[in-house]
């Protein structure tokens, strides 16, 4: 028997998808009485178990050893814990015999000595890990399974199930190019055995199926029992309503699931099937299915391009490759060959501008004399770039939304009361006599009231209109219910280039160096001199000629535009110019000519740009070699982050005032970009140059001087900064940008207030000799003078729970992503407090924007985030409420999208979301209670063994309820937005006061009704007439005034029922249950329908308003004139006194009143709840709210005290400082404008 320990392990342990792993075996006995339980209950045990998947292999299988299992049971380690399982597959060494390349293992030796080896066998090297995850067990068979679309091996050395995985991880970039030749026919055969097809299937499944697998859905399941009961008590119209309302919702589940399908199926058809170009068997080159490809492949990309079918890392050529699928950027991007010469560890996230990406589209290549352009497959099927994009999409995070756990609770509540019910009527109705089959029905209908199975169609109602609504304006939602999410909002974060600013960049000025300082700004470039710094900007971009015309990066394009340059791609025909062909030469618009030539001779001024290191995002730079004719040696052009940038150049040509003049420039909101340059020896040639590593090329620069770029803010985005501010909605910058010119921006678009401190954070690494430290440098620059604050608008930081006398007192602070990184790993804990008081992040790459909202959620906060769709992807995906600027494909990963290029939409959304979550709660509560309103109703009847008609609880279910929860959610959203907060969840005080004080108003309406009925000197119980016409005794009935006033009335002993079922329900009680419960209904839709401050006033409605007045006028007819026919067809017993009636008609219009004034003074009054609740919030503040307090009220957070240094494990710090007044640890520089200073 296996050990505990044995019996479960970690799968990606510490990744995103961890999973925890138990093994189960088949039991046959445990097999054998689940199917005996099985059709003892006609099979609803395995309904329960389709729910719960683990019950179902709990109660047939018995744990064991993964390796042994026959069954693995899969649960998330996320918040969630959910459960999944999957069956576990067998393949023989014969159908399954691994010749696996050594470049598939883990290279952990030298590297050189590796490359000596061609293949090995996984058997005959037990001491190497197995390729990714594909071990072989001693009985020479693989064990495996399918979870997510991916392939988990069993790996017998380490005794775990291992992701299935390609050269993406643990191959050093050198290894690429000894696969040159092409891997052999075995060896694909094998490898395709283990990868399986290069395909990313999506199913888009028949409606039949769909239909299946929705109509399981545990709603409704109870929608099918409570119309299956309905029918069996001839209840046929409403149930009949039911089934078409059921169906409507199902119809547009299934309709959108399925569109969704489609799209998906489209969006990856177009690679799964195409004819490609492979080297195999000695660079033999043959044309193959796409689907055939396996990593190791050799693919050969055409002269024209090609739609990528696989992850490929390049080895020989250039590639321009347009990318909108995957980062939303419709620019094109250069890709260029993997570093021939690097050990360093192959990753498509590192490397990403030497790797083509699955789905991307080649648009041409660039190539060096007749070798053809080639790339190494690394990823194939789901595990490409493109196939993690599907599978995000086909299989999403569950959303932690409290509604819905509220809404399940209190559905759960409901039933509890249904059962009480359901126990009085049996216990009520066995000691009457009644048959057992009869009280079985009448219980059972009972549950079926209390729980309304018309709930989740109510609940669709209202985001279907809130879809729609977003979709006239603009906002496409592929996740519908992410919409009452939106609602919750009260943060936002702004990437800046492309969203809070223009997309473009203009060129300002030119800041050249002269003699190792800086000349004057230019503005004009063209009075540029021809030298290094003009060379340097018409050569160090990655733009292309398609079609005729340029294209690229656009801050690339307007900086060449600016020269006035030609860029000329040349053809075969041109290559001797240079002796060798290359893929770019730029001239200046006028023919120059070289004088002092090594040749002697005269050429025209052309600049050949031979190799190019893609700008990358963890480096902030770009770099080109270039040569120009007729020299005799080669020039490197870089440009980059100014900060960067002189890391890499020579001291000595550094003006002095380098940051005096940058700081000028980005604390007045420009874009600063640093040009450098280098000559190379003469004995570098072109191959040689082809082999250099990037960090030998760049290195002991010359500065050249800056290129300052303005980039203006969108004309929309203060006024909504502003319009989020006023609504206490906390906004956050995290852009790549600089980040004193991101702070500029905060300035200039009121993120950071007039008044208010920016304290920018500046974290290092731990050296030899000194430990991990972090300072803060308060800037006193451009704080403006402080605007006149009103009460309760003092910062957008500020709860209302928070009050602070003196707003300069504020700060926001400003931090790098290098320094994001360092805190993240040495000070784990103050990155909390560092969230709370961050409005700019800068500098920050994708995986750290993902890594910040983390952050905030876990403290606590609804994040939305706005961006362009570049580099933003996984934010979008990771935030509550991801809003993609984008139209591109790679808005597929954001729930929404705007079809308008600005932060307008944020506002809108955030609007529509509270208008949609006020209304989620509104429907709830009306259709609660409703339930609970006719169950106590019905229960009443009951209890004189009466009942209300069939056609009454038709009238109530579908001409009343049915009309009001389809026309009650089309109320727009309110235009302004607010400070005010819609509440969280249905168990928030406020909402759960409401329902059971209404509960207990309509209860005692109900009961004053009946006991009103039973003190009127002309009513005869029904119970005497049931008794009488069971023959237990004689009444004499006087039914004279009766009979005058309306035929259909209450029955004398001597007549007999037409019909048994007509028992009880031609009464005086039943009539005023189901007269006061009418009113009731009408009352609470009015009462429930909320307008102000998030949805559009009630009468705006105007088809809920004409509904809600058909509505009270038909229960005033019905009460007071209804017709001989009407009263028979409604089975309405009338009452022989008219001043009766009137005294119902006044009591509805006091319920009605009560009501009212009970949800505005009482239920709706924010500053009682506030005040009630206060000493409740005192103590259970969020976690982001306590650190605010702090951060706002303690003096050591908020004024300078020294430096920060950790101790011991860096997990503590102690700064080892006195207040005001007292010492300071460190030194600190002051001066007039900046301030080193700490706050923790």
């Amino acid at each position: 028997m296996a050990t505990r320990e044995e019996q479960f392990h970690y799968i990606n342990k510490g990744q995103e998808d961890e999973l925890e792993c138990h093994g189960f075996k088949r039991d046959k006995v445990k097999t054998s009485v689940t199917a005996v339980f099985a059709l003892c209950t006609l099979g609803l045990l395995f309904l329960v178990f389709y729910w719960r998947p683990e019950w179902f292999v709990w109660a047939q299988f018995t744990s064991c050893a993964p390796g042994e299992a026959d069954v693995v049971l899969l649960r998330t380690m996320d918040d969630y814990r959910t459960w999944s399982k999957e069956r576990v597959n067998i393949e023989t060494k014969g159908s399954m015999h691994h010749q696996i390349s050594l470049l598939e293992t883990r290279c952990d030796g030298d590297t050189h000595q590796l490359q000596d080896l061609p293949t090995l066998s996984v058997d005959s090297s037990p001491d190497k890990p197995i390729i990714q995850g594909g071990g072989q067990s001693d009985d020479q068979s693989s064990r495996y399974f399918i979870h997510h679309c991916l392939k988990y091996v069993w790996n017998a050395e380490k005794q775990t199930f291992e992701k299935v995985r390609g050269l993406d991880s643990g191959m050093p970039c050198s290894l690429f190019y000894t696969l040159r030749q092409g891997l052999s026919s075995p060896d694909q055969e094998n490898r395709r055995s283990l990868y399986g097809d290069n395909a990313i299937t999506v199913e888009v499944k028949p409606y039949i199926k769909l239909l299946f697998y929705q109509v399981l859905n545990p709603f409704y399941i109870f929608q099918l029992f409570s119309v299956c009961l309905w029918m069996s008590d001839e209840y046929y119209y409403y149930a009949s309503a039911i089934i078409i309302m059921s169906l409507g919702s199902i119809g547009i589940s299934l309709y959108t699931i399925r569109k969704q399908s489609e799209m998906l199926h489209q969006m990856v058809e177009s690679h799964n099937t195409m004819l490609v170009k492979v080297c195999r068997d000695g660079e033999v080159c043959s044309e193959v299915t796409s689907t055939d490809l396996v990593p190791g492949d050799v693919l050969v990309i055409p002269a024209n391009g090609m739609l990528l079918p696989c992850d490929a890392a390049l080895i020989t050529g250039n590639c321009i490759v347009n990318e909108s699928m995957l980062t939303g950027e419709s620019v094109p991007v250069t890709k260029t060959p993997v570093p021939p010469q690097s050990s360093d560890l192959y990753s498509p996230e590192v490397h990403q501008r030497h790797t083509l990406f699955c789905g991307t589209q080649v648009i041409q290549t660039r190539y060096y004399g007749g070798e053809k352009v080639k790339a190494v497959v690394v990823r194939t099927g789901f595990s490409t770039a493109k196939g993690e994009l599907v599978r995000s999409i086909l299989f999403p995070k569950p959303l932690n939304f409290k509604l819905l756990t509220a809404a399940y609770r209190f559905v759960s509540v409901l039933v509890g009361v249904a059962m009480i019910g359901f126990t009085f009527t049996v216990a009520w109705m066995a000691l009457d006599g009644e048959s057992v089959g009869e009280i079985f029905l009448e219980a059972l209908d009972l549950i079926t009231i209390c729980v309304p199975p018309a709930l989740p169609s109510a609940l669709t109602i209202g985001i279907i209109y809130a879809q729609r609504r977003l979709k006239k304006q603009g906002i496409f939602c592929i996740s519908p219910e992410r919409i009452n999410i939106c609602g919750l909002l009260d943060m936002v974060c702004f990437d800046k280039t492309g969203t809070l600013t223009e997309d473009g960049l203009d060129l300002w000025a030119v800041v050249p160096t002269k003699n190792n300082s800086f000349a004057p700004a230019i503005q004009d470039v063209s009075q540029l001199p021809l030298g290094p710094f003009l060379t340097a900007m018409a050569t160090t971009h990655s733009l292309t000629v398609i079609g005729g015309n340029l294209s690229g990066d656009p801050l690339d394009l307007k900086m060449f535009q600016a020269t006035k340059w030609e860029l000329e791609e040349p053809g075969s025909e041109e290559s001797t110019k240079f002796d060798m062909l290359v893929p770019t030469v730029v001239r200046p618009p006028q023919t120059m000519v070289l004088l002092h030539s090594p040749d002697k001779r005269e050429h025209p001024y052309e600049v050949g740009i031979l190799r190019q290191f893609p700008f990358s995002s963890s480096l902030q730079r770009m770099s080109v070699m270039t040569r120009t004719l007729g020299s005799d040696h080669m020039v490197v052009y870089t440009k980059g982050a100014p900060e960067m940038i002189i890391q890499l150049c020579k001291p000595h040509t550094i003006p002095a005032d380098f940051y005096e003049v940058l700081m000028t420039y980005t604390e007045s909101g420009f874009r600063v970009i640093a040009l450098a340059c280098r000559p190379l020896e003469n004995k570098v040639r072109f191959l040689q140059a082809q082999r250099m590593e990037r960090n030998e090329v760049e290195t002991d620069l010359t500065f050249l001087g800056l290129m300052v770029m303005q980039n203006a803010l969108k004309p929309e985005t203060t006024p909504i900064i502003h319009q989020l501010r006023e609504a206490n909605i906390r906004t956050v910058m995290v852009t790549g940008d600089n980040i004193l010119t991101a702070v500029s921006v905060a300035r200039e678009c009121r993120m950071v207030c007039p008044g208010q401190q920016v304290v920018e954070v500046t974290a290092l690494p731990p050296t030899d000799s000194t430990p991990p430290n972090i300072t803060y440098t308060v800037s006193t620059k451009h704080m403006e003078p402080q605007e006149e604050i009103k009460g309760g608008e003092i910062a957008v930081q500020m709860e209302d729970t928070v009050d602070v006398d003196d707003s300069g007192d504020q700060f926001h602070f400003a931090v790098s992503g290098k320094s994001f990184a360092i805190i993240r790993k040495y000070f784990p804990h103050v990155l909390p407090k560092l969230a709370v008081g961050g409005t700019v992040f800068a500098r920050m790459s994708p995986d750290q924007k993902t890594q910040l909202l983390e952050v905030y959620q876990d403290l606590g906060h609804y994040v939305g985030m706005c961006g362009d769709g570049a580099n933003d992807c996984g934010a979008l995906k990771r935030a509550h409420a991801g809003i993609s600027l984008s139209e591109l494909e790679a808005s597929v990963a954001s729930p929404f999208t705007s079809k308008k290029n600005d932060i307008q939409c944020v506002l809108t959304l955030i609007r529509e979301g509270r208008c949609a979550l006020v209304t989620s709660f509104g429907v709830f509560k009306f259709m609660a209670l409703y339930s609970m309103i006719q169950f106590m109703s019905v229960l009443i009847l009951y209890g004189v063994f009466a009942n209300l008609g069939d056609t009454q609880y038709l009238y109530q279910d579908l001409v009343i309820i049915t009309t009001i929860a389809f026309v009650m959610s089309r109320n727009s959203a309110y235009p302004k937005l607010v400070r005010q907060r819609p509440p969280t969840s249905l168990l928030r005080p406020p909402i759960l006061f409401s329902v059971i004080v209404q509960i207990a108003i309509q209860l005692a309406f109900q009961l004053g009704a009946f006991y009103f009925l039973l003190a009127q000197p002309w009513f005869v119980p029904w119970e005497d007439y049931r008794l009488c016409n069971d023959g237990s005794m004689n009444v004499t009935v006087n039914t004279t005034d009766i009979n005058a006033t309306v035929g259909p009335t209450l029955k004398p002993c001597t007549v007999d029922y037409e019909d048994e079922s007509d028992q009880g329900v031609w009464t005086y009680e039943s009539a005023t249950m189901f007269g006061i419960a009418t009113f009731q209904y009408a009352t609470l839709a009015f009462v429930f329908s909320k307008g102000k401050p998030f949805r559009q006033p009630v009468h705006t409605n105007w088809l809920y308003m004409l509904d809600l007045i058909i509505l009270t006028a038909l229960n005033v007819w019905l009460l007071l004139y209804p017709t001989e026919p009407v009263a028979y067809f409604m089975e309405l017993s009338q009452f022989p006194d008219f001043t009766f009636r009137l005294w119902l008609l006044v009591g509805a219009a006091a319920n009605f009143v009560i009501s009212w004034l009970t949800e505005v003074l009482l239920a709706d009054n924010n500053a009682l709840w506030k005040w009630l609740t206060s000493s409740y919030h005192k103590h259970h503040k969020k976690k982001y709210q306590i650190l605010r307090e702090e951060l706002l009220y303690d003096k050591d957070y908020g004024l300078p005290v020294g430096v920060i240094r950790p101790q011991g494990t860096g997990k503590e710090i102690n700064s080892n400082v006195g207040h005001v007044g007292g010492t300071r640890s460190g030194s600190i520089d002051e001066s007039d404008d900046m301030e080193n200073s700490t706050y923790l």
